[in-house]
């Protein structure tokens, strides 16, 4: 385990407003990790920015390494009385945790409207796709599309909010998605809040790393079935979540990472 990434995860993070929470933070770890060294390189891009907590997780984990762009509209209103707007905290944050933004690497705009050749332009080939946009299914077929226009032979695919009752859609564009591709591309892993897919010939590969990866120790490792694909669900039991939301509501993000060991 690298003690410096999870006090990062658990500690500087959370002090960014966003969604992904531990378990997937430390599922972005794993995957991130291993990718490095098994060799595979490329780019990484994330679709849905909002303030930047996945954005700067992604910037911590892989240092200068890596290229990362980052999509977004960028349009939340600014706020009453004229305080700083999206992307301004979204700078401001990166500054705060010592990863400034490239700013040179962000398209504020619809993704809707991206290419892939514009991604691959900006990063190369991407290895880990990030999609957490818009939630109806146009958006969710757009990005889906987008994301495998640009994705290298190892890359790997996060989608979020996936089984959220709030959000059915994104679940029938996931399941669109994998079905229209016709077998090219398999779930490998599931949490509370994200569904992993990759390339099936590289199926095994992100199984074994998920299966072995010290930071998802922690996890219950429930298999699944998806449209065909064994998937590992990492059951993350609500005594642990309580406890987590505790310690943090009580002042205690510098000691909440102990209850993920």
């Amino acid at each position: 385990m690298n003690s410096a990434l999870r006090k990062f995860i658990f500690h500087d993070l959370q002090t960014v407003e966003g969604y992904i929470d531990p378990p997937d933070a430390l599922v972005f770890l794993s995957l991130l990790a291993a990718q490095r060294e098994a060799g595979f390189d490329g780019g990484i891009a994330e679709v849905g920015v909002f303030y930047g907590r996945t954005y700067f997780l992604l910037r911590k984990i892989s240092g200068d390494r890596d290229r990362i762009l980052a999509i977004d509209l960028f349009d939340i209103e600014q706020e009453a009385g004229g305080g700083a707007t999206q992307y301004g905290r979204f700078i401001e944050n990166g500054r705060r945790l010592g990863l400034p933004v490239d700013e040179d690497l962000m398209i504020k705009g619809d993704s809707m409207r991206v290419e892939a050749e514009e991604i691959i332009g900006k990063v190369g080939r991407v290895r880990f796709f990030s999609i957490d946009g818009g939630h109806m299914l146009r958006h969710v077929a757009a990005d889906s599309r987008l994301a495998a226009g640009s994705l290298a032979d190892h890359g790997v695919i996060a989608f979020d909010d996936t089984f959220n009752p709030a959000w059915p859609e994104v679940t029938v564009g996931v399941a669109d998605f994998l079905r229209e591709q016709g077998g090219m591309f398999s779930a490998f892993c599931m949490t509370k809040y994200k569904t992993y897919v990759c390339r099936s010939r590289f199926y095994d590969f992100y199984c074994k790393v998920i299966g072995e990866a010290p930071d998802l120790r922690a996890f219950g490792h429930v298999e699944t079935q998806f449209l065909g694909s064994k998937v590992a669900r990492l059951h993350n039991p609500m005594r642990r979540r309580i406890l987590y939301e505790l310690m943090m509501r009580s002042g205690m993000s510098a000691l909440s990472e102990r209850a993920y060991r």
